[in-house]
């Protein structure tokens, strides 16, 4: 029965550990794609700052990634920036692999 408990409980840390790590580079990632769409949209210095910032709080509106990518898209469109839905998923793709991978190595 010990062994039992003793598997549980490292379900748990390991489901912990990985909701963790996955917050964190979720908010990485978002970091980086608020500075890589700023630099898009012609923003610098504490501007591109201040837009990546609105980017990771816009991930707070719903579960997943949709309202990061809505934010993005509708930022574009407003501003007339030539980039397709699948350019800015697959920068949103790349930049997560790049975060994950950071975390990992820290």
């Amino acid at each position: 029965m010990s062994s039992m408990k003793d598997r549980e409980e490292g379900f748990e840390r390991k489901f912990v550990f990985d909701e963790e790590l996955r917050f964190k580079a979720s908010a990485r990632r978002n970091r980086a794609l608020g500075l890589w769409a700023a630099e898009k949209l012609g923003k610098t210095g504490a501007d591109a700052e201040a837009y990546a910032n609105q980017v990771v709080i816009s991930d707070i509106e719903e579960a997943g990634d949709h309202d990061v990518f809505r934010k993005i898209r509708k930022d574009f469109d407003a501003a007339g920036v030539n980039q397709s839905d699948h350019q800015i998923r697959r920068t949103m793709d790349e930049l997560m692999a790049q975060a994950i991978e950071q975390i990992k190595n820290t």
